[in-house]
């Protein structure tokens, strides 16, 4: 494996408000536009979505690499990102930004294994380390019921 990755995307504007960004690594644009809270279009992707979507993509896959070296099975991951935009005196940014990952498994014994890997995933998900706003961590555990499982999610599938 290279120890240098270079990842590339172009954004322009396509008519009015809203403009179309495209990576290398995807076939297809995303639209977006400014939120609607700075004159942009209601319904379309704004660059603070993009953000949060990308450290909550960033951590999804870090924690299922992690999973998946260490063999760690797991139910379900869903991972929330929220991020409040305050006013400042050189403009607006974001204050703090709440990552609430809940991790689904289906054996107690394993939880002190899911907070480590969870911990683990925050500390080395590359969005997150590259985010300069405070960030609050908030991770959750759940195991459920032998008859609620109904099927595994491995790290591998």
């Amino acid at each position: 494996m290279e120890n240098e990755h270079t990842y590339k995307a172009i954004a322009w504007w396509n008519a009015g408000k809203t403009g179309l960004v495209k990576s290398d690594s995807a076939p297809n644009a995303i639209h977006f536009a400014a939120p609607p809270q700075f004159g942009g279009l209601d319904g379309r992707w704004s660059p603070e979505d993009l953000l949060l979507s990308a450290l909550a993509g960033c951590f999804t896959t870090t924690f299922l690499a992690l999973a998946d070296y260490s063999k760690f099975e797991y139910k379900d991951l869903e991972v929330a990102v929220e991020g409040k935009v305050y006013k400042v005196q050189s403009g607006y940014e974001f204050a703090e930004i709440v990552i609430r990952p809940t991790l689904t498994i289906s054996d107690q014994a394993k939880k002190p294994q899911a907070d480590w890997l969870l911990e683990k995933a925050k500390r080395l998900c590359l969005v997150s380390r590259a985010i300069a706003a405070q960030q609050v961590f908030l991770p959750r555990v759940r195991a459920t019921a032998r008859s609620e499982a109904v099927g595994t999610v491995s790290a591998g599938d």
